[in-house]
């Protein structure tokens, strides 16, 4: 009997080790897990013209709307609403254009090139970055970001195409991801700005 009940001890007190050293392992894990999730505003790009940074975090307390446009695209006339978007809702919403070349070539200008088209034809004043890759082994860490839920911890998506929108809330988290399909001034995206 004496030896049944030393057993027993030594059993529950392996039991209190083994769970002690799985909850430290779970919670190391956890916090390995967050610290591989950043915030939006911990990125920054180059601006179209290269000549300074776009800091994400210097939009905290605005709605952003990230697209990857094109010049030569069938939903390049996006332009045009994602401007109206970005003039009524210009207290609260930053739209940043990421030209992107990936699809069907449909970007091939030089910035200069990209600047000039979107001023002329369409207006537009909000900002535009460099040209970068949005999908696949090169995509830039922002695009990296918005598509992948292990580091944004909301959401994976998958850009298919030009004008692909992804929707960041007021304090830096993932909100929604639109497929180019989706007009700019839909209810699917201003009722989000409300």
């Amino acid at each position: 009997m004496k030896k049944y009940f030393i057993t027993i001890i030594v059993l529950a007190f392996v039991g209190v080790l083994v769970y002690s050293f799985s909850e430290a392992r779970i919670k190391k894990s956890s916090e390995v897990l967050t610290a591989t999730q950043k915030n939006f505003y911990d990125y920054s790009i180059k601006s179209l013209d290269g000549k300074s940074d776009l800091k994400m975090a210097d939009l905290k307390g605005k709605y952003v709307l990230c697209v990857n446009v094109a010049s030569e695209c069938g939903y390049t006339k996006q332009y045009e609403t994602l401007q109206k978007l970005q003039d009524q809702y210009k207290d609260k919403l930053v739209i940043v254009g990421f030209p992107c070349n990936q699809f069907g070539g449909q970007e091939p200008g030089s910035a200069e090139e990209i600047q000039s088209f979107c001023k002329k034809n369409y207006g537009v004043t909000f900002p535009l970055t460099e040209k970068i890759e949005v999908k696949g082994n090169n995509s830039h860490p922002i695009y990296q970001w918005l598509c992948n839920q292990s580091l944004n911890g909301k959401g994976d998506a998958n850009v298919k195409w030009n004008f692909n929108k992804f929707l960041i809330g007021t304090d830096g988290t993932w909100l929604a991801y639109f497929p180019s399909s989706v007009d700019p001034l839909s209810e699917e995206i201003t009722s989000k700005l409300k």
